[in-house]
């Protein structure tokens, strides 16, 4: 008896801590001792015991998860394990302003087939060329923007 307290005692605070220490290892390894728990239960006491010791394991498992994820995260030592700063940062710069932009002209700095970058007032931007095929050097003209690239087809030169 006293080992499978034992075996049920570990692996519910091995899941109490995998909530503090995430990962999945020590929550796994708690699983486990719950279930070699139920299965010495079953050898030690028979059908009788072993499905006391199942519903025991299910009940104190449903118990220590409704406690982790529901009464834990209001206590005053999960805010300080939690994150609740934001940076504020972004992973990109912004693209452009989009009414200073549109209608100007650019130069394609690469290749633009039909994706490439191209040269705005000494800052380069990511392009997409309506008219396909461009190579470096070629005046483009700025008609549309999404959110990461700009959308440019190449000016007709007039003769």
């Amino acid at each position: 008896m006293m080992l499978v307290a034992t075996l049920f005692v570990t692996g519910i605070v091995l899941l109490a801590i995998e909530v503090i220490v995430p990962g999945g290892i020590i929550g796994i390894i708690g699983a486990v001792l719950m279930s070699i728990g139920v299965v010495v239960a079953f050898q030690e006491f028979g059908p009788t015991g072993g499905t006391i010791a199942t519903i025991l394991a299910l009940c104190l498992g449903a118990v220590a998860l409704y406690l982790e994820f529901s009464v834990f995260p209001k206590t005053r030592l999960a805010r300080r394990f939690s994150l609740s700063d934001t940076s504020g940062s972004r992973t990109q710069p912004e693209l452009a302003d989009r009414e200073g932009i549109l209608q100007r002209e650019a130069v394609a700095v690469t290749t633009l087939a039909p994706t490439g970058y191209v040269e705005l007032n000494g800052r380069r931007y990511e392009a997409f060329c309506q008219s396909g095929f461009v190579t470096a050097g070629t005046r483009l003209k700025i008609v549309d923007m999404d959110a990461f690239r700009l959308v440019v087809t190449q000016i007709k030169e007039s003769s």
